[in-house]
């Protein structure tokens, strides 16, 4: 079973909240970090990506860059608008977006859990990613961004991490995409002492998002294996029948040479191919926006039935019938023809993206369930890249989790 540890977080100041939290480092450009911490000298984007301290031409990865991010947490430390927890506490983190919520708990866990397989993963990671997080927890001694983590749903273990009733929160603001955080630190001991008892019958936890985070965390514990908190990484750990997986859809910029009626030719071997729709409806159906118009594809029995769960995926079964044989593309991960657009951008964006390429294509993906995700990763199996977006995502800068003196 994996453990939870409560941990003595780096906050921000009340007074200074407001200036600090930010999006994701990793959901923006430099340029986009850059203005959005233009005249924000509290924004935490200053920690979380420095690279805008640097020339537009710098390298990203420079140890100069990292060493800054370091500099920015000292500042924002010493000019209080953060402040370390006395000691280590559990925090209960709460998001409402568009009516629908989610209630997580904010705490450590083991990185010999992840390397063990008990937290388990469904995506491959990639060095240069890990790098740049293992240099920036080296940097600033903090672990600076959560581990987005999921477990099977129960009642039990809900109830004890469900937001407190009519206990204010520490920490309550609506974002600029119109999603509610809320935050409380969970003070009582017996309370803590109860949470941590609750997770004892949990077999496991599931990545949701941040494997490149949870690889990171695996080698700074080796790499210091002295520092007891060096063993933990930073996780928000939510029941899974609670989140909320957005289509993940896919823009290739040719027909690999084919012209359109002979690409649709080639689809429609595996797909039955309609005029009209749209965003799927449902689990094997496709939106397909070709030369202005949007089709339907209806992935055959064939192509699914009596599979593995991983092959079943409509991402894989898009990958194994259209993406690489008719399209040409053999590794999603490392093509530069093909990208992979996040629901929350609409369709709109799928068909921008057309129109503004000829002989493009886009795809429109019905969402990986959670359950799925669940399946693969109970199978050791590895999803196609980009299999799942999840919204809302955590905000940065409202805890952060010192690991190295």
């Amino acid at each position: 079973m994996p453990k939870v540890f409560p941990f003595a977080a780096i906050r921000p100041d009340s007074k200074t909240l407001d200036q600090v939290h930010c999006a994701p480092y990793d959901t923006m450009n430099r340029a986009e970090a850059a203005a959005m911490a233009e005249g924000k000298p509290l924004s935490f984007l200053h920690v979380d990506r420095p690279d805008i301290h640097f020339p537009a031409d710098a390298n990203p990865h420079a140890p100069e860059v990292y060493q800054r991010a370091r500099v920015e947490l000292d500042r924002l430390l010493n000019e209080g608008a953060l402040h370390r927890d006395l000691g280590p506490v559990f925090s209960i983190y709460r998001q409402t977006m568009n009516g629908r919520q989610q209630t997580g708990l904010v705490a450590t866990a083991l990185a010999a859990d992840y390397a063990s397989g008990v937290i388990k993963r469904h995506e491959f990671t990639r060095p240069d990613k890990e790098d740049d997080r293992v240099h920036h927890i080296e940097g600033t001694g903090c672990q600076c961004s959560p581990v987005f983590l999921a477990y099977r749903s129960q009642s039990d273990l809900d109830a004890l991490i469900a937001a407190p009733q009519g206990t204010p929160p520490y920490v309550d603001f609506i974002d600029d995409l119109n999603v509610r955080h809320e935050l409380w630190i969970v003070e009582d001991a017996a309370h803590s002492e109860q949470i941590e008892a609750a997770f004892e019958p949990v077999d496991y936890f599931y990545v949701a998002d941040g494997h490149h985070r949870s690889a990171a965390a695996v080698r700074i514990a080796d790499a210091h294996p002295s520092e007891e908190l060096a063993q933990r990484f930073l996780v928000v750990i939510f029941p899974h029948t609670q989140l909320h997986v957005m289509d993940y859809n896919r823009f290739v910029h040719d027909l690999n040479g084919h012209s359109h009626d002979e690409f649709v030719a080639a689809v429609s071997e595996h797909f039955e191919v309609t005029r009209g729709g749209g965003s799927p409806r449902s689990a094997r159906q496709f939106g397909m926006y070709l030369d202005g118009v949007w089709h339907t594809l209806s992935a055959k029995a064939h192509t699914h039935r009596d599979m593995a769960a991983v092959d079943a995926l409509d991402v894989a079964i898009l990958q194994r019938y259209i993406l690489e044989p008719i399209l040409g593309i053999k590794d999603p991960r490392r093509s530069k023809r093909i990208e992979f657009i996040g629901g929350i951008r609409g369709m709109g964006e799928l068909e921008d993206k057309v129109q503004s390429k000829p002989n493009s294509v886009a795809f429109a993906m019905y969402p990986t369930s959670m359950n799925e995700l669940l399946d693969v990763a109970d199978d050791d199996a590895i999803m196609p890249p980009k299999s799942t977006w999840f919204e809302p995502k955590l905000r940065s800068g409202l805890f952060l989790n010192p690991v190295l003196r």
